[in-house]
């Protein structure tokens, strides 16, 4: 299992920037595909972006591309989402998350092939 601790979240006015951090330990970081996550209250938790082991390829939902980026740094076990442009829709609770190699023949966007999941950082975006 691979532990991830996400960080970044707070307030922020509609167009500003925000940039969450997620740390892994535990297993080889490397080995993971990793996932963005969000959950808004009264609604289902649903894919923001993702991330393949080596970082050559990135996935987002449409409502986020063109405005967040997904990257890694292996050597830090790190991911980071850089979320630009924010819009008052985009306040959630974020999780960052962990997809294993046994789990590639499924969709990215599946929650459920994911396999560690952070505790979650909250944005809140003002209008």
């Amino acid at each position: 299992q691979v532990q991830l601790v996400e960080s970044g979240g707070g307030l922020v006015q509609a167009g500003g920037s925000l940039r969450l951090s997620c740390a892994a330990s535990g297993r080889t970081f490397s080995g993971y595909a990793m996932g963005w996550f969000r959950q808004a209250p009264g609604k289902e938790r649903e894919f923001v972006a993702a991330i393949n082991w080596s970082g050559d390829s990135t996935y987002y939902r449409d409502s986020v591309k063109g405005r967040f980026t997904v990257s890694r740094d292996n050597a830090k076990s790190t991911v980071i989402l850089q979320m630009n442009s924010l819009k008052p829709e985009d306040t959630a609770v974020y999780y960052c998350a962990a997809r294993p190699p046994s789990s590639l023949h499924l969709a990215y966007y599946y929650p459920g092939s994911y396999s560690s999941w952070g505790q979650g950082t909250q944005v809140t975006v003002s209008s």
